[in-house]
């Protein structure tokens, strides 16, 4: 696993009454999501009411050419996504969409999150017969919708009933030749939001996939909620059994959405900014000036910087040509891959007390590394504050956190892992001060405290930890 934490992916969809250039603006929108996920990208679209589809390993620059755009370009459907893996391997095969072509209904499906329930009802699939084409949980999804096809004859009652079969974390995308349906896990664990452009509707991870299209923010989805949308402009609405807005992740403030996203009312920069002030509040401490590990920590450095007076300084220069770190093999090659992507200024460092702010520690290999790098460069004192509390449990909800026995938060207290990463202070965000960043809100927090808002079955915990320790 990599040090830093992941989420499964990003989604997008577009229905306009007439054809307009769905799959450009499409990779428009999932460029704007790219830093969800940078596996692999695909969109889906229909042509002459017959499904197309392209999808590749890599960035969406990667994926999409100017002459596949212009080919499909004005058409009146498209979804797209990007991914990250947490469920299934790092290849092709998974990559979304995941298209299925019936007799009762095509549909291309693009999906975030994790079912919680999904090793199950592939196994009642396989052993019923049915052949599974991927590894991701996202297949099930569909064959689920089209059996209850058969059933119903109505799509919107086979995707409300084939959600309501499924458990876990989901944002999902759905497109048919004349249809565009989304629906948002009865947790609401994961972002969703509805846009407009003219006379069309859009769907996104976040809004500021809406502002990259020059489009209108129109509302979040509700936890549970299915909305579709027709050729006409219609839009109706259902709701999954047992919704309960009680799980958006609380990762997406601190580390995963853009800082320019709003959540379900919450300004991920307003967020990230009050985590930052309340760090000062819960230890003052004295220092030259405070920096940020980029891009991470940068938001919750200057609401740091804000409340405490310190000036903010860069201590770093990033390279801007390397991505995210790759996931690598071994303990040398992740601290090598530190070096490769932050240089220290030392004109800025030598001889300052720094406070230092990160996002979040997993292992702290690279929080180790980081503080090296400055007392290479001459700092003289190092106070590592982090914009959220120990990890100490898995996700089963669509976040890559490593196994228990790898956490290092599990291992040792604060103060020993401050011994560890070299540090002169260490402060993690307490939880209280996560929660007050939106009273209202009921965040999911179960990777600090192992309570989650939505039941964990035994056999899925057994088979997590059997898949995170390969």
């Amino acid at each position: 696993m990599n040090e830093k934490l992941h989420e499964e992916c990003g989604v997008f969809g577009i229905i306009s009454p007439k054809p307009v250039q769905t799959v450009p603006l499409a990779a428009s929108a999932l460029l704007a999501l790219q830093h969800r996920g940078q596996e692999s990208a695909g969109i889906a679209t229909f042509v002459d009411g017959m499904l197309k589809c392209k999808k590749g390993m890599g960035l969406v620059t990667d994926v999409f050419t100017h002459d596949y755009m212009s080919f499909v370009a004005n058409t009146k459907i498209a979804v797209g996504h990007v991914r990250y893996s947490t469920t299934g391997s790092c290849n092709l095969e998974n990559a979304q969409p995941i298209e299925t072509v019936h007799s009762k209904v095509s549909l291309a499906l693009v999906h975030n999150g994790n079912l919680t329930n999904s090793a199950q009802i592939r196994h009642e699939l396989v052993q019923s017969g049915m052949v599974m084409h991927t590894t991701n949980d996202s297949e099930i999804l569909n064959i689920l919708i089209v059996r209850n096809m058969i059933k119903t004859n109505d799509l919107e009652t086979a995707i409300v009933d084939a959600m309501n079969f499924v458990e876990g974390a989901f944002s999902i995308v759905i497109a048919t030749k004349d249809k565009l349906i989304a629906v948002r896990d009865r947790n609401g664990f994961r972002p969703l939001c509805i846009g407009r452009l003219g006379d069309a509707i859009l769907f996104a991870s976040e809004s500021c996939a809406l502002d990259a299209l020059g489009a209108e923010f129109v509302r979040d989805v509700k936890p549970g909620e299915v909305v579709s949308c027709d050729l006409k402009g219609n839009m109706t609405t259902y709701m999954l059994s047992r919704a309960s807005q009680s799980g958006l992740c609380s990762f997406e403030f601190i580390y995963f959405a853009r800082p320019d996203s709003v959540i379900d009312g919450i300004s991920v920069y307003e967020a990230r900014l009050e985590m930052g002030r309340a760090l000062y509040r819960q230890k003052p401490t004295d220092a030259d000036f405070v920096c940020g590990v980029p891009d991470s920590g940068l938001q919750a450095a200057m609401g740091y910087s804000l409340e405490s007076g310190i000036p903010m300084a860069p201590a770093f220069v990033k390279n801007k040509y390397v991505g995210r770190s790759f996931i690598l093999p071994d303990q040398l090659s992740r601290e090598n891959a530190v070096n490769t992507k932050l240089n220290p200024i030392k004109a800025v460092v030598e001889g300052k007390r720094i406070i230092l702010i990160d996002d979040s520690i997993v292992r702290s290999t690279t929080s180790t590394r980081i503080i090296k790098m400055l007392r290479r460069a001459g700092a003289k004192e190092v106070h590592m504050r982090i914009s959220a509390p120990p990890f100490k449990y898995e996700c089963y909800f669509g976040v890559d956190i490593d196994s228990r026995d790898k956490l290092v938060a599990n291992h040792y207290d604060v103060d020993g892992i401050c011994k560890i990463i070299g540090a002169d202070s260490l402060e993690y965000l307490s939880l209280e001060n996560l929660r007050a960043i939106s009273p209202t809100t009921s965040f999911c927090t179960g990777c600090f405290t192992g309570d989650y808002p939505a039941p964990v079955s035994p056999t899925l915990k057994n088979s997590f930890d059997d898949n995170m320790s390969r």
